[in-house]
């Protein structure tokens, strides 16, 4: 008789692309997800938005979120831990992000960060989910990309403070 696949899993090795058949029920059924899987994404946003502005009610402006897509979109997938899919990072861009883009924008974006070994794409029954393929990588870029933004915010308040705007 021939050895069974292990009901847990299709595949009988214990590798990060296998996937369990309740995963992909669950998928085709349309009740994989999680039960608040983006509550990281959702908490991190809120605790800035608190902490720089206060009760002050605050919205990011579409360009400066486009001008730092890549980082946002490898950030929301190290934030997530499961519904890291196409679809659901395009909802946390409009829903914590307050803009809307189109999946040409994003699609391309995560297609080149997984050309760039950045992030890792594994095919499901019916999306692509993304993680992280290069951590350190992943964390250079975006630490990167805060300092670049840390200074310019500080530049641009420090000219506000000493500048002549009168």
């Amino acid at each position: 008789m021939s050895e069974m696949e292990s009901p847990a899993g299709i595949s009988g090795t214990d590798n990060e692309d296998s996937i369990t058949v309740s995963q992909l029920r669950a998928e085709l059924n349309g009740t994989g997800k999680s039960e608040a899987p983006g509550t990281a994404v959702s908490e991190v946003v809120g605790e800035v938005e608190t902490s720089l502005f206060g009760a002050e009610a605050f919205s990011f402006e579409e360009t400066h979120v486009k001008s730092s897509l890549d980082e946002l979109l490898v950030s929301l997938v190290a934030l997530r831990s499961a519904d890291t899919h196409g679809k659901q990072l395009l909802d946390d861009l409009a829903q914590e992000f307050d803009t809307i883009l189109s999946p040409g924008t994003v699609y391309p974006r995560l297609h080149d960060l997984c050309d760039e070994a950045v992030l890792e794409q594994r095919e499901l029954v019916k999306t692509k989910e993304y993680t992280l393929d290069d951590a350190a990588t992943a964390r250079e870029d975006v630490a990167e990309a805060a300092r670049q933004h840390l200074a310019l915010g500080m530049v641009l308040r420090a000219a506000l403070e000493e500048g002549d705007f009168e």
